[in-house]
């Protein structure tokens, strides 16, 4: 039995595919075209699979060493290039994008969960302490820039200053020594020395008084603890 049929009914396959049209988005047009974007001219200062390497170091054996055994944080990082002093602080979750780019003075603190995004340099002085999720930030884009264009900008951390917890420190930013920066604060622009600052954008508040001897221990051990009225 032969069957006869409409050839017009029969819907083809396409074989050709094309693009898909770019939907309108929302609200206005963006002032940026993101396919324009180029860091070709970037250079991360060592090859790639160098860097390859350091990620999956740094994903992997960070997290298995001990909490409180910072020896071999220290030396995984120096063998990557970094410049780490004498007994620095490094907790098992703090990350660091290019060490070869960082440098910790002698007893720093490096809290949990910071991060250094280091495309361009951070250099630490000694006593500093970066508590935990703060956030050190050397890239950043051109806002005016239709191609968004990437920028970087070293970050300078003097002996003894304090970044307490959940803080933003943007690129090309220097905190003068013994300076405090409150939790949650936002850092785009330098600060001076010895002050108490907070705030998003962070600006100074009052001075910083540090008392001497905190901790007086005498001939017998016994050790008397002042009483703290300030910072």
């Amino acid at each position: 039995m032969t069957h006869s049929f409409d050839e017009k009914a029969v819907v083809h396959p396409m074989t050709v595919y094309s693009q898909p049209q770019q939907s309108n988005g929302i609200g206005e047009p963006a002032l940026v075209d993101l396919r324009q974007y180029d860091q070709s001219w970037y250079s991360p200062g060592r090859p790639k699979w160098v860097v390859l390497l350091w990620w999956l170091i740094q994903a992997i054996a960070f997290p298995l060493t001990l909490h409180a055994h910072h020896a071999p944080r220290r030396a995984l990082l120096r063998l990557f290039g970094a410049k780490i002093g004498t007994q620095v602080v490094i907790r098992p979750s703090a990350r660091f994008y290019y060490p070869w780019k960082i440098e910790i003075g002698d007893y720093s603190w490096i809290g949990s969960g910071v991060e250094f995004y280091s495309l361009a340099s951070i250099r630490l002085g000694n006593h500093c302490v970066v508590s935990q999720n703060s956030y050190l930030c050397t890239g950043s884009h051109n806002p005016s820039d239709c191609a968004f264009g990437l920028q970087v900008a070293p970050i300078t951390l003097e002996n003894g200053v304090w970044i307490a917890a959940n803080c933003f420190v943007g690129p090309g930013v220097s905190v003068g020594a013994n300076t405090v920066v409150g939790a949650n604060s936002g850092v785009f622009s330098d600060l001076p020395s010895q002050c108490i600052c907070l705030g998003n954008p962070c600006k100074p508040y009052k001075a910083r008084h540090v008392s001497e001897n905190v901790y007086q221990i005498f001939t017998d051990d016994t050790v008397h603890k002042p009483n703290r009225t300030g910072l």
